[in-house]
């Protein structure tokens, strides 16, 4: 619980708190089925995976982890609650879109400044680019969104790079998602970071967790 309020003040700080975004949000966004968000980083060094039964995440997908980051499940509904007078801003800090989240990878163990977070959703949102479609508008002063598919171990989905804005800061900075459909529901992974480049130098553990990510076994 201590990472997750210890993550909600730093949203505060930085001005980058997940809020419900205006319809315009995204207006930079390429609708254009060719659009391609294409990948700039090698995989990373596997340090373990989440996912499964028993793992520090259970989720309806499992990945690797990047070499030393540390991963931590994420009880949205005790966190609102634990809050107090923040239970609102936790409750926008911890949804977004369709999705809630589920899991924080921390990258600070590596000496990194960002998160990878993990977000579910209800089923019956089947379609992956839909719902990170949601998730981006969702995004206080998100713009430019580029989309593509992906297929890697069988499963399908949608990714996205966008950019947000900071208007305290006065400062933009990338960020990265993904969504694929599984029979319980959504599920989406997103890398920010403090900045533009701890966001780039933490792309090969996003792409590490996308090039294994696989359904969880029944």
């Amino acid at each position: 619980m201590t990472a997750l309020v210890t993550g909600l003040l730093t949203a505060l700080v930085t001005g980058c708190a997940a809020g419900g975004g205006s319809s315009d949000a995204v207006s930079g966004a390429s609708g254009k089925p060719g659009a391609s968000a294409k990948p700039t980083a090698k995989a990373a060094q596997r340090g373990g995976s989440v996912g499964a039964s028993g793992s520090a995440c259970e989720l309806p997908v499992t990945f690797d982890i990047a070499e030393f980051w540390k991963a931590e499940a994420v009880d949205a509904a005790e966190a609102s609650a634990a809050t107090g007078d923040l239970a609102e801003l936790a409750d926008a800090f911890l949804r977004q879109g369709p999705v809630t989240m589920a899991c924080e990878i921390d990258a600070k163990p590596a000496g990194k400044i960002g998160y990878l977070r993990v977000w579910t959703g209800e089923p019956g949102d089947s379609d992956p680019r839909a719902v990170l479609e949601k998730f981006v508008a969702a995004e206080q002063e998100a713009s430019g969104a580029t989309y593509r598919t992906f297929e890697t171990g069988g499963v399908t989905g949608a990714e996205v790079e966008y950019i947000t804005t900071s208007k305290l800061m006065e400062e933009s900075k990338k960020e990265s998602a993904l969504a694929v459909s599984t029979s319980a529901g959504p599920v989406v992974l997103h890398l920010g970071g403090l900045d533009t480049g701890e966001h780039e130098a933490m792309l090969p553990a996003y792409e590490l967790a996308k090039s294994t990510l696989r359904p969880t076994a029944a």
